[in-house]
């Protein structure tokens, strides 16, 4: 298909999901960690209107930071569906131009500059989906033309670090572009619940924490050697959370990686603290988890050393 039809049909595909998007929402966590629905939302309307003037030969600086910040406000889906169809209908006015782009690597072909716009609408649209429990399925057609345009330079985004391991080949084309793009073809509720969890245990939020776990949940903790502790049951669960956050108020979890597949996942963390001297300290470790009905249902606890 023509280059403008590939764009219009991206965006349009990337409106629909943010149509969809229920009121309650907008704070769910999507398959870009470190990004909400809105997070996400306000990234893509930000890349939509600096489309106008990037089209239109502003460079960066002319731009400066006109679209930085918050960009949705109190009406997110109208903002965001106003920046979406400017950009469309610049894209359908200088496209024919085949003129040249002032990004911030250098100057692009238009055209180019375009195809990855047309990608981004694509892959956003279906995080948008998963996040919100949407449909998550690509016009084939899409699928297909991304592919390949994506296929030439997969090499250039893999030694950038900007995407993760290839995909299976025996994949279908849909989880084989998402998977190229560092995306988990099979990303639902038990990656929302983990990032849910790891957030709420980050701030030492206990009630959020037990938000996402099961009312019979177990959790094994690291010590004492070389067992552990087990815990069953949401009251002792909780306890535990109490007890380590009133012990160690300035406890610090960060996650490093997480790996899932179908109920089960593995999440790789770091703990620091403070002790009552001043003296810092920190351990390595990872949780093993399984989750039923997208909430966790055990948590086993291992660290280094």
């Amino acid at each position: 298909m023509d280059l403008n039809t590939l764009y219009h049909r991206t965006v349009e595909s990337w409106a629909d999901r943010v149509n969809a998007v229920p009121a309650d929402a907008w704070d769910a966590p999507t398959p870009c960690t470190e990004w909400t629905v809105r997070d996400l939302a306000n990234h893509v309307a930000g890349e939509d209107l600096w489309t106008t003037p990037l089209m239109r030969g502003s460079t960066i600086a002319d731009v400066g930071d006109r679209f930085d910040g918050d960009l949705l406000g109190e009406e997110p889906i109208r903002r965001a569906l106003d920046a979406a169809w400017e950009a469309k209908e610049t894209v359908a006015q200088t496209l024919p131009q085949h003129g040249t782009v002032h990004l911030s690597y250098g100057d692009e072909k238009a055209d180019e500059y375009v195809l990855q716009l047309a990608a981004d609408h694509l892959i956003h649209g279906w995080d948008i989906a998963v996040a919100t429990g949407g449909d998550p399925r690509l016009d084939p057609h899409l699928v297909t033309e991304v592919a390949a345009w994506f296929a030439e330079r997969e090499d250039l985004y893999r030694q950038a670090g900007a995407i993760a391991a290839r995909p299976p080949a025996e994949a279908d084309p849909q989880s084989r572009l998402l998977a190229a793009f560092g995306r988990d073809p099979h990303w639902g509720p038990n990656h929302a619940c983990l990032t849910r969890f790891g957030k709420a245990t980050a701030r030492h939020d206990v009630d959020a924490m037990m938000a996402e776990m099961t009312d019979d949940c177990v959790f094994e903790s690291t010590g004492p050697a070389p067992d552990g502790v087990r815990h069953e049951g949401a009251g002792a669960v909780r306890e535990q959370w109490i007890r380590l956050f009133t012990g160690s108020p300035d406890a610090k979890f960060t996650e490093e990686d997480t790996f899932h597949c179908g109920d089960r996942a593995t999440s790789r963390w770091r703990y620091d603290w403070i002790d009552e001297d001043g003296t810092e300290g920190h351990v390595r470790g990872v949780d093993v988890l399984r989750f039923r009905d997208g909430l966790i249902c055990e948590k086993f606890s291992y660290v280094k050393g």
